[in-house]
């Protein structure tokens, strides 16, 4: 008797595991019919129990298609029945999808970002005027953010302006002029500037609130 039991790894393997091993041994069954007729109600038979064992697939559109593709499927594209969508084929389903193209970028100034390159790019097809200036100045301070953001040490202007000259192609060139870029400190400043204040308000409460609960206390 012991001898006689088998294992699973022993048995043959489950191309779609979801539908479990005796709707294998069904689709191995129907491979065997010799009359098409027959054959045909037998892959019927078959479709409408897999619709029992996945209700979900109700829900999707189309989920007749996708039953028929899936029988073919666990039959290894072995079965010769006539499916109302016809047979899929082996070699579509199987093929790889095409490789994602990544954009290759390697910036000699990581910190910076990727977008920094793409802004600057735009600053630069932008006419002469108040509104390129306070771009390329708002460019800039951005880069200071950054490179403080990467380095906690404080940053000379004139550092930004070389990158910028830079990474501009040498088409912004800000090296010679008076006007400095925003203060460190206003940069990297902690937005949870009333973080504490709210705290101090919700302790207030909490300790008033007990308070008036000792105050209220019957006492004998």
């Amino acid at each position: 008797m012991i001898d006689n039991i088998e294992y699973n790894t022993e048995r043959e393997h489950l191309i779609i595991p979801e539908y479990g091993r005796h709707l294998q041994k069904m689709v191995n069954h129907a491979k065997t019919i010799e009359n098409r007729d027959d054959r045909n109600k037998e892959a019927n038979a078959i479709i409408a129990v897999m619709g029992n064992l996945q209700p979900h697939l109700r829900d999707v559109p189309d989920f007749q298609h996708k039953l028929w593709d899936q029988l073919f499927i666990i039959a290894n594209f072995e079965l010769d029945v006539d499916s109302p969508y016809g047979n899929p084929d082996k070699e579509i389903l199987e093929r790889k999808p095409d490789s994602l193209a990544y954009p290759q970028n390697f910036p000699k100034y990581r910190f910076y970002g990727n977008n920094i390159k793409t802004m600057i790019d735009v600053a630069n097809t932008w006419e002469e005027g108040e509104l390129k200036e306070a771009l390329i100045y708002t460019i800039a301070n951005h880069m200071k953010k950054c490179f403080l953001n990467w380095n906690k040490d404080t940053v000379d202007d004139n550092v930004i302006f070389n990158h910028l000259y830079e990474l501009s192609d040498g088409k912004i060139n800000l090296k010679n002029t008076d006007e400095d870029l925003s203060d460190a400190t206003s940069l990297l400043r902690n937005k949870k500037k009333y973080s504490t204040s709210s705290n101090t308000k919700k302790t207030y409460k909490k300790n008033t609130n007990t308070n008036s609960n000792r105050n209220n206390r019957k006492r004998y």
